[in-house]
């Protein structure tokens, strides 16, 4: 059967196998499905024609049978009538349809084994078909996640851990000493006066230094001066 060549591996194989071997798990599962479909729509066409084929060598086939016992049932009249040359001629015919009923039988029973084997193979695509729909999404899901840790684990595996963390300590001391300069400005910042805080300041000490004063001279029984006092 030639009609089935191209399908072979698609046949023969399992779907698991055929990923396996495949470079692109996706795209091999995906390619599978589709030439599957397109070659079950050819087969199904192939079958079609098998089974007209078939129909046409049956009715040839049966026809010859029905003649043939047509041929015998006027040799039997001709023989009830007496007359045994007519017979004798129904009977020839009949041998000539006999041999045509041979070789339409052989050609009916030919073709009829050859569609029968087409259609278990359309039947076996069929399957083959739904299983690798059945289990696309499922090989996709398992091809995807592979990826994802391969992926992973390369870009893990192309990581210097020493040299990552010692270029974050020095980035954090970076940062710290940052901090510390930026606190240092603040309370340098915060230690100025404010504009005329500074005579506010005097004024106040000269007021205390004066309430001293006064109070040591009232002490030592001194009388302040209005030059003092000022």
């Amino acid at each position: 059967m030639g009609i089935f060549a191209r399908l072979s591996d698609l046949l023969k194989a399992n779907v698991n196998d055929l990923i396996d071997r495949a470079e692109d798990p996706e795209k091999m599962v995906k390619q599978i499905i589709l030439d599957m479909q397109k070659e079950l729509g050819k087969s199904t066409q192939a079958l079609g024609k098998a089974v007209a084929s078939e129909r046409m060598a049956e009715k040839q086939y049966r026809n010859a049978e029905a003649l043939s016992k047509s041929w015998e049932e006027k040799a039997k009249t001709a023989l009830a009538a007496g007359d045994t040359e007519l017979a004798k001629k129904a009977l020839a015919n009949k041998v000539k349809v006999d041999e045509d009923v041979a070789n339409y039988k052989e050609m009916y029973e030919t073709i009829s084994s050859q569609t029968d084997a087409i259609r278990e193979q359309v039947e076996l695509l069929k399957a083959k078909l739904e299983e690798a729909k059945s289990r696309q999404a499922m090989l996709i899901a398992r091809s995807q996640m592979a990826d994802t840790q391969k992926q992973l684990a390369k870009s893990i595996g192309g990581i210097d851990a020493s040299s990552s963390f010692d270029k974050m300590n020095k980035m954090e001391e970076k940062i710290a000493r940052k901090e510390a300069e930026a606190q240092a400005f603040a309370e340098i910042a915060g230690s100025d006066f404010a504009p005329g805080e500074d005579e506010f300041t005097k004024l106040q000490m000269d007021s205390k230094v004066d309430n001293e004063l006064q109070r040591l001279m009232a002490e030592m029984g001194q009388v302040a001066t209005e030059e003092t006092a000022e």
